[in-house]
């Protein structure tokens, strides 16, 4: 690892919560009455802005980005209690592993600040990381390169030195637009081919590896 710098995305990249957002928007699709969609559907928009995900998955329905938000975070409120989160395999020692050795990290996610701040610190990580940057703190969610960019500004990080780390195709994007090298995860919502059709620099298949993975620039 020669990079000073990593963004991680957090969901399906630190964290294994895919079967909660699946259960999550199925329950938020069926109270607001919309069309059901297939697990493969929903899991496609992972990554996304909650206010970003119904023009993919309703582009027929108008002005239902609010409600949909708000229809989720309400119903994720009554049933996080209940929600077992769990890193993947590695994922707390390679951090460690990566935090002695001086390199500085942060989170650039699609969820709720408050939310991802809460998992962070129930899963014990809150010291590893300098910034965590949730989908409300950008005007552009992924893949604008406005959460990375917010990032290297504000902690005056070289985007030359600095990998993005993420699971879906947005992910990339948004390090790519940034002028940071990327490294997809295999293991995620995303697949192998989606990521390197986004123009993946590197993929792991385990999050230990990731501490191999040297600049291709």
């Amino acid at each position: 690892m020669d990079f000073k710098n990593i963004i991680f995305d957090f969901d399906g990249t630190l964290a294994d919560t895919t079967a909660n957002i699946l259960a999550t928007m199925h329950q938020t699709i069926s109270e607001l009455g919309l069309p059901p969609r297939t697990d493969d559907e929903c899991r496609a928009t992972i990554g996304l802005r909650l206010e970003d995900i119904p023009p993919v998955l309703w582009p027929e329905v108008k002005d239902l980005s609010e409600k949909y938000a708000a229809t989720y975070r309400r119903i994720f409120e009554e049933v996080k209690k209940k929600l077992r989160v769990n890193l993947y395999p590695g994922v707390k020692e390679t951090l460690m592993a990566l935090h002695e050795r001086g390199v500085n990290m942060a989170i650039a996610s699609s969820r709720n600040r408050s939310s991802l701040e809460g998992f962070v610190s129930e899963l014990g990580m809150e010291d590893y990381f300098q910034s965590l940057i949730g989908g409300g703190d950008v005007r552009e969610g992924k893949p604008s390169p406005e959460p990375v960019n917010k990032i290297l500004e504000a902690h005056g990080w070289n985007p030359e030195e600095t990998l993005t780390v993420g699971d879906m195709d947005v992910d990339i994007l948004m390090g790519q637009r940034a002028g940071t090298e990327t490294c997809g995860v295999t293991y995620g919502n995303g697949s192998a081919e989606s990521l390197q059709g986004a123009g993946a620099n590197h993929l792991i298949d385990n999050f230990s590896t990731l501490l191999g993975v040297k600049k291709s620039k």
